[in-house]
């Protein structure tokens, strides 16, 4: 088993690892819970506030395994394209004959976690993805104005669940053709009353991107600072 390099006290902080990391809501996350982060995403990320590896992120972190450098890391996050098994496409978009075939790179992703030796997070959004769900956050645990309910596999590590709170009302949009007001937004795709760029800004906790569909596929960093500091003082000693 590989063993990550020893975290020390002081002005040094662990260093993690975001792989699929989009532009950068997991990792800002983590970075406020006091990690050094460093990304990777297949696609051009110049949004990104942190290094990052642009390049197939299973194919770096095979390199990193394969050479030894996995060793400069603590942990690893890793938010693997969901689209196969999310909820809208195993529902309406299933039902209707819309979209595509999509890979599931769930379980490559965890063989591969599970080679390095070092604790994990697998990130998958409510659907049918074979993930254990060790964590489940919702936004309105943390104030958002957005829902997002994500849940979370823990690898080599385990924290405590938080209690679900219930939601304050409805997402704000049209359903079925029919308004609906509510203290929360839509963080996905287009018109029948979805947020601005600046709403959805305000509401994930984002402000280093204002592209749509980098919000859109973002995750809030209140779960991954979360995550970070549950890591750091249960699992590290840390004081968070």
């Amino acid at each position: 088993m590989t063993q990550p390099i020893p975290i020390r006290r002081g002005r040094t902080r662990p260093r993690l690892l975001d792989l699929f990391s989009c532009a950068g809501g997991a990792g800002k996350g983590y970075e406020d819970a006091g990690f050094e982060v460093d990304g990777c995403d297949l696609a051009p990320r110049p949004n990104y506030p942190f290094p990052y590896h642009h390049g197939d992120a299973l194919e770096y972190l095979a390199v990193l395994i394969t050479t030894g450098e996995i060793r400069r890391y603590a942990f690893v996050h890793a938010s693997p394209p969901c689209q196969d098994k999310c909820s809208l496409t195993v529902g309406t978009n299933q039902s209707q004959g819309w979209g595509g075939t999509h890979e599931d790179l769930v379980a490559p992703t965890r063989t591969l976690l599970d080679a390095t030796g070092l604790p994990y997070v697998i990130e998958q959004p409510n659907g049918r993805a074979e993930i254990r769900k060790d964590l489940t956050l919702c936004g309105e645990m943390f104030g958002l104005g957005v829902i997002r309910h994500r849940n979370f596999e823990l690898g080599g590590w385990s924290a405590e669940r938080l209690a679900h709170r219930p939601h304050r009302g409805r997402v704000r949009g049209y359903r079925h053709g029919r308004f609906y007001d509510g203290p929360y937004v839509a963080a996905y795709g287009n018109g029948g009353g979805k947020p601005t760029v600046a709403e959805l800004q305000a509401a994930m906790g984002i402000t280093w991107t204002d592209v749509r569909e980098e919000l859109t596929e973002a995750i809030p960093p209140a779960y991954t600072e979360h995550i970070g500091r549950a890591f750091l003082t249960v699992s590290l000693g840390v004081a968070a």
